[in-house]
């Protein structure tokens, strides 16, 4: 089985994570998608507690087949990819583990720790984002395992989607976060 590792603060999740995963399952590149949301010692500003990101992206894929989140990087102190890909690959011996990540991501992997051994023992699914050029992102790595996927990316941000709960946009939330993602935020409280 191929098994997709889809990282990220997911903070909130939207709409454009779930297409993602529904294109990756639909055009057979995986039979499985693993939602992988960061542990709370992951540096990035405003970020929400871990429970409730676990439990909104839990609410997003509720009704979608062969989609599941995982708690791995919230149950330790501060995890890095490379970790996390062999925890996954350690699990599910038999299978083939592919990580997706957007082309801003891949431009910043050499910073990233242990780089080498994920572009060494892992297939990477890149996925287009707008303003990078995913051939010269990869013209400077070695590339045999990195697959450039031909999705067409919208632009939503996590950082907007904050912006507009917190200005109560409706029709620009529901348009980017699914229904029960958004009744979640809303019975918690959160971003407010």
């Amino acid at each position: 089985m191929r098994i997709g590792i889809f990282g990220g603060s997911f903070n909130p999740p939207h709409k454009l994570h779930k297409k993602i995963a529904t294109y990756l399952l639909e055009n057979n590149y995986v039979e499985k998608v693993i939602f992988v949301p960061t542990g709370n010692r992951y540096p990035k500003e405003a970020l929400l507690e871990s429970q409730y990101r676990y439990h909104m992206i839990k609410e997003m894929i509720k009704d979608s087949k062969n989609m599941e989140v995982s708690d791995y990087e919230l149950k330790n102190t501060l995890t890095y990819t490379y970790q996390t890909l062999s925890y996954f690959q350690e699990k599910f011996k038999n299978d083939k583990i592919f990580f997706i990540t957007g082309a801003d991501n891949l431009k910043e992997i050499k910073t990233w720790k242990n780089y080498q051994y994920i572009l060494e023992h892992f297939n990477l699914y890149v996925l287009p984002r707008k303003k990078q050029n995913v051939k010269e992102i990869l013209s400077h790595l070695p590339n045999e395992n990195i697959f450039a996927l031909d999705f067409e990316t919208e632009d939503v941000s996590s950082t907007d989607v904050r912006k507009a709960i917190k200005e109560h946009c409706e029709e620009y939330l529901n348009s980017v976060l699914d229904e029960n993602v958004l009744e979640y935020i809303r019975k918690e409280g959160l971003y407010q």
